[in-house]
This record gives C-alpha cells, structure tokens and sequence, in this order.
C-alpha cells in the first residue's frame, strides 16, 4: 500500500483496484478505482516543510491504486513508535505461516476504509518512512530496483488475496529506503508503517472526507485481465498498473525523470492544482477537526476511567413533627377566663389558629353529618374565642344543620350549645338563651348539662339578670359538686362576679319560665268556676280567657284541647282562643291530647283506638286495645301483645311484650319512647331495650332496667347493680348495691371530662 501525503494534511483522492478472483465476483464494498494522473512540480531543495514537518513525495510508479493520507502528528506518533518492532514481527510471522486468513482480513479492512491516515515521523527518524521525504534530492529517473527487492515485491503480491491492496514501489527523496526492498520501518513485505499500524490497531482509520469527492472507477467483467492504463507523469513517460501481475514480476523498471521539456508546459496546470489542493485542503481539515472532536467525546479510549468512588453517607433522617389532633389540642386547651366579663381570653391566637387550620383540613374530608357536625361546631368555638363571630355564626348553623340530621340527641345538644355560645357572644341573647334551655335535656349526661347550666348563667350574667344567673350556676353544682372539682371552681368564681354586680345594680330581672325563654306563649290553663263545678281556661294572669261552660277540659296541646259539654257523651276539640276545630258529631268517647301532630281518639268506651289529625282525617287505623302519645314519631301501642307503631301506622316494634318500662336514671320514667328513641321492653319480668326500628339492643334478660345518657344501668337476682355500654358490652361490673354508685362510676369512666362549648 502507498500513502502519499499532501502539503498541510490535505489528502489526495484514493482509489483502490481489486483484482479479481478468477470465475468470480469482486468482493463487496472494494470496487475497482482507477489510478488518476498527477503531475507536480518538484519543490525546492531549499524549501521548508509545512507545519507538521509534511513533505511531497512523487511516486511515478505503476500502481493498481493510488491513495493520499494526512500524516499527523501528536500522541499517535509516540504510541506507534513503541510498538513497530511488535507489530512487524506479527506480519513477518504471519508471511511466514502463510496465514492467507490473515492477510484476506487486512485486505477487507483496508477495502472497506479507503483510506490509511498515517503517521508522520520526527524529522530525525524520517528516513524509516516509507511514504514521505524532505524533497532536497530526487532519485535520477530510470533506476533500476535491485533483485532483491522485484523477489520480495513478487512474493508478497502472490500472498495479497483479491481485494486487498497491494504495495507500490517507489523511490524515497533524501537517502530513505526503498519500499520493496529497504530495511527501514516499512517492514520486510515492503507495506509500509500505515499498513502495520491499521493491522496493529494504532492506525487511524478515516473515512474519506465530504470535501473530497472520489471519482467511480469503471468496473470491469469477472473474467477480464486487470486493466493496464499507460499514464503519463510528470513528463508523458507511461505508467504501468500491472506492477504486481505474474508478467511484471520480473520486469520491474523505475520511472523516469521527467523530461525539461515539459516542465514549462505543466507549470500552470500544477499551480492551478495547488490552488484547488490548499483550498480542499482547508475544507479536509475543518472536517478533520469536527471528526476528531467527535472521536474525542464518542472514543473510549479517550475518556476517563470509570472510579469505584463510594456514595455519601445518607443522611439521617430527622423525626417528622407529628401534627397533633386539634380536637385533642381543643379539649385539654388551658382556657383563661376573665374574671370581670366571665369570657375566655385567646392567651395565644397563632395557636388557635393553627388549630382552625387543621380542622379546617378534617372538614374538607369529612363526608358524614356525625362528623362534619363535631368538626364545624368546634371550628365555631375557636373562631368566636378570635373574635370572628361572621365566620363562628356560619360553622355553628352549618353544623346544627348536620347534626339534626342524625337524629342523635347527645350530638343535637353539643352542636346547640356551641351555636348559643356564639350567639351569646354576638349579643343576640334572646337566641341563646333558647337554645341553652333547648339542649339541656333531663336525657343528657349530668356532666354535660351542668356545663350548659354554666354558660346559660353566663348568658343571663351578660344580660343583668343576676337571679336568674344565680339559679344556673346552683343547679350545676348539684349536679356535678363532687365528681367535677374544676367546674365547681369555675362556678364559684362566676357567683363571686354576680355577688360584685349585684353589690352595684341590684338582682336585676325576676327570672323567666321555660316557655319565656323558648319564645312560645303560654297557652290557658284550665280554670274550675266553684260556684257550678264548671271548667274554663284562664291566662298566666289569671284572667278568665274562655268562660267555663265544659263539664270536663283537657290541658291545651299542641295549640288544641278536648272538652266535653254538659249532658253529653262526646269531645269537642278548641283552639286557645275557644273556637271550636272538631264538634261532638265526631262522636269520640275517648281521646288523648295532641302530639306529634296526632291525636289518639275511640268511639269505643273501651279499645278501638285510632289516630287522627286537626282536620280529623284517620292517620292511624287499627282498633288497638290501648295507645300512648307519639314521641319522635312513634307510640306504644297495645293489641294482644305491646308494640310500637309509626306515624303512617306500622308496626315496626312486634306486639309481642308485657308492656314498656321506660325509665331514666335521672328523669323519672317515659311514656313510651325516650327523645333518643329508645324504649324498655318487659318480656315478663325481664326487661330489655330496643330502638326505633325494633332492633332488640340489650335482650330482655336483666331483673331491672335503666336508660343511663351513654349506657344501661342494669340489675341482677341478687340485687347488685352494673352498667353495660350501648353496644351491650360490659363496664362496670354488677356489684354496687345502688344504681347511683353505678352512675358515678360511669361518669369516670367518660372521655369527655369536659365539654367543649
């Protein structure tokens, strides 16, 4: 192979011919190229090389391909120089051996690249290459190769398969070694350090550059000769390309100078081809450039070594504030109550804050109205201690809202309460007052009604209604005196403020009835003329407001009442005012007052009672043996067996028990229904619990049977007292021998030591 560089690392066109196999096709990807002519003017003897120490060197020699490299110099020159010695024993071993696998596959290499960059060599080692020279002296034309060097030439050309490219002879400027035969680094097969480099691998392998375009030799059959051009150089001297075919093998002869004749002839063609070469010389390397720039980034040879560098510690983890519960926070919250105006003080309003925040969170995944109720009437509290009774008002309605629509009356109540607080606060006392008097029902558990009592004295303390204050703050010390030492202090502190008051204005208002604070009228009360033994009704005066003419009156319910005439069998229904609703045509010989919108009547002297509206219209068929008045919606009623029957008239509790044996521990007994809707069922001297859809709670087992607020106070044979929890589960053992031990014990027992309100 022959690399002949071009001044500033400009490569010439390469082309390659294949000689063929006989009877067969060329190998792929090497097609036959023609040698092109070139003719050059000599340089100077006193020329200087180029950057890069790059020479020109002719060759006017017959060759199957002539090919032109860029010869770099850099780290490549010193890697190469390290290993020649390495690389020429691996091909002198491999001619050798005749290894013809070996050679096929340095001839597909150098087919398929095209083009060998070599390497150019310093300026003291220049005569070992095999490609370049200084250009100071020029061999005489016509030389004469010695034998030993056609012998090598020729046994090297029958070991190179078809494809591959095979050594050229030349002539080296300046004293350098003969290609075929010199003893330099072009080795002993005269191919040349490029050659050994590509095979080594420390031989760049380029492509051929965009710039450069390479002309298409013609393509010649499978079964013809390889062509033979003549081509003149540098002279018009005819050039041989069957260099190494058998019939050149020993007829070897150098070129011959060129002639001076023609020197002057070729001059301005060879400036014009130096032009056209400095400029595709500037466009190769710019392209050079950007391919090693390429090399650089994509060559793993090029990059750094990959480190076994160990990874950082991790870092440790810091423990996660845990976001406390704002109810939680709420409940055991140091309240701090001013001793003048009886009101809490926000001591810390970020904090509080920070808790309406976390409730407002709850609240935007709260989904059921038990829920969302707690939440929104809490979130009440906190906004009214801030101060924002706009937003407290809001919460509180919303959450009242919810809370009736659960039908719980423990949960009812709390929500009122909270609502009155802010209305309180507001200034609207007359609605705060009704819904204190609204919630504190006898059903609800007495810690939870004495904190009503307290905040209803604070509402009337707020008002000037001192006595009636007064009357609050006794009643929950009744109820809680023993079991619940703060509220006791609390209270305490509340009638030190009323007596310091009442020392500078006096006791203020006589304290109102329950039917005042509720905003309802009171109705007229029966009155009895005893001159005639008639009955009347008269207002909260005394003043006769309906005379007596009625044989028998029935207190007003529900803004109606029943009389009976004298001399007659039947009732009549009035309004307060005495206007008649029903009149004795009706017929009914029994009735009971109004409730729930519906009245028990018969016009049976015994049994065969139905219910009935103002407009006396049946609402509730049957004939039962014996009724009690609605409450939430549903009566007891008897017909062989006691049941429990709907406004819409069906049973939804079987007729099947003794009787009801509704009882509070501590309201006394119910007819019927409890507001929370239950009821105690006796199953013959057992007694259980069911609820208002007749589901049997607590199975009629228990010699005795109390409805406690959040529990069952029950009794055994032998006397002792327990409790069991709404679900029928066990809380306080059956061993106290009253129930009010028991009903301490389960006031111990509650979460909720204190109601917030």
């Amino acid at each position: 192979m022959v690399e002949e560089p071009v001044s500033d690392g400009v490569p010439a066109e390469s082309a390659t011919e294949e000689p063929p196999a006989a009877e067969s096709a060329p190998a792929d990807g090497a097609p036959e190229v023609r040698a092109e002519p070139e003719a050059r003017d000599e340089p100077e003897a006193d020329t200087e090389p180029e950057a890069g120490t790059k020479a020109r060197t002719e060759v006017d020699a017959p060759v199957e391909a002539e090919a032109a490299v860029e010869t770099e110099a850099g780290a490549e020159v010193e890697a190469a120089a390290g290993t020649e010695a390495e690389a020429e024993a691996e091909v002198s071993a491999e001619r050798e051996a005749g290894s013809e696998s070996n050679a096929d596959a340095v001839g597909s290499e150098v087919a398929r690249s095209g083009e060998v960059a070599g390497v150019e060599r310093p300026v003291d080692e220049v005569e070992s290459v095999d490609e370049t020279g200084s250009g100071d002296t020029e061999e005489p034309a016509g030389e004469v190769v010695p034998a030993e060097t056609v012998q090598a030439e020729t046994a090297q050309a029958e070991t190179v398969p078809a494809g591959d490219i095979p050594a050229e002879d030349g002539t080296a400027e300046d004293g350098a070694a003969e290609i075929g035969g010199g003893t330099g680094d072009a080795g002993e097969d005269g191919r040349g350090l490029g050659w050994l480099l590509s095979l080594s691998g420390l031989g760049a392998v380029t492509p051929e550059p965009e710039g450069v375009p390479v002309s298409p030799a013609p393509e010649a059959p499978v079964s013809a000769p390889p062509v033979v051009e003549e081509v003149p150089v540098s002279g018009g001297a005819p050039v041989r390309t069957d260099w190494f075919s058998p019939s050149a093998e020993t007829a070897i002869v150098t070129p011959r100078e060129t002639e001076p004749g023609h020197e002057a002839a070729n001059k301005g063609e060879n400036e014009a081809e130096a032009e056209a070469e400095n400029k595709a010389e500037a466009e190769n390397k710019a392209g050079t450039e950007r391919e090693a720039e390429g090399r650089a980034v994509l060559a793993p040879s090029q990059q750094l070594p990959a480190l076994s560098v160990p990874p950082p510690p991790e870092p440790e983890l810091e423990p996660q504030p845990r976001l406390v519960d704002p109810e939680q926070v709420l409940a055991a919250y140091p309240w701090v109550v001013d001793p003048v105006t009886l009101r809490e003080t926000a001591g810390e309003p970020e904090r509080l804050r920070a808790v309406r925040d976390r409730l407002t969170d709850k609240v935007e995944y709260a989904e059921r109205d038990a829920v969302r109720a707690r939440l929104l009437s809490l979130r009440a509290v906190v906004s009214r201690v801030l101060g924002d009774y706009g937003w407290a008002l809001a919460d509180g309605r919303e959450a009242l809202r919810h809370a009736e629509a659960t039908g719980e009356l423990r949960r009812i109540a709390i929500v009122q309460a909270r609502l009155a607080h802010v209305q309180q606060w507001r200034g609207d006392f007359a609605e705060a007052d009704r819904l204190y008097e609204e919630a504190n029902s006898v059903e609800l558990p007495g810690r939870l009604r004495a904190e009503m009592h307290v905040h209803a004295g604070k509402s009337c303390y707020d008002q000037g209604r001192y006595l009636e204050a007064c009357n609050h703050f006794e009643q929950a010390l009744e109820l809680r005196r023993v079991e619940d030492p703060e509220l006791v202090a609390r209270t305490e502190a509340a009638l030190d403020a009323v007596m310091a008051r009442v020392q500078e204005t006096g006791w203020g208002p006589y304290p109102r009835s329950r039917e005042e604070i509720l905003q309802q009228s009171r109705p007229p009360q029966p009155a009895t003329d005893y001159r005639t033994g008639l009955f009347g009704y008269a207002d909260s005066n005394g003043d006769v407001v309906i005379p007596e003419t009625y044989a028998a009156a029935q207190p007003f319910h529900e803004g109606a009442a029943w009389v009976r005439r004298p001399g007659t069998a039947s009732w009549e229904l009035i309004d307060e005012r005495g206007a008649l609703l029903l009149d004795a045509s009706s017929g009914y010989k029994q009735v009971l007052p109004f409730s729930d919108g519906l009245a028990w009547v018969s016009r049976e002297p015994v049994g065969g009672w139905f219910a009935v509206d103002w407009h006396n219209r049946v609402i509730v068929p049957g004939g039962f043996e014996e009724v009690r008045p609605f409450r939430q919606g549903l009566a007891a009623v008897q017909r062989g067996g006691w049941g429990a029957v709907d406004r819409h008239g069906r049973i939804v509790v079987p007729l099947k028990f003794r009787g009801f044996a509704t009882a509070l521990t501590a309201g006394g007994p119910v007819d019927g229904f409890t507001d929370e809707g239950l009821a105690v069922v006796d199953a013959g001297d057992r007694f259980g619990v069911v609820d208002r859809t007749g589901q049997l709670l607590i199975p009629p087992v228990h010699a005795e049977l109390f409805i406690h607020p959040v529990a069952y106070v029950i009794r055994d044979r032998e006397g002792l007292w327990g409790a069991l929890d709404r679900q029928g589960d066990p809380i306080v053992d059956v061993a106290y021998p009253k129930p009010a031990d028991v009903v301490r014990e389960i006031d111990r027992l509650l979460a909720d030591t204190r109601p917030v309100l």
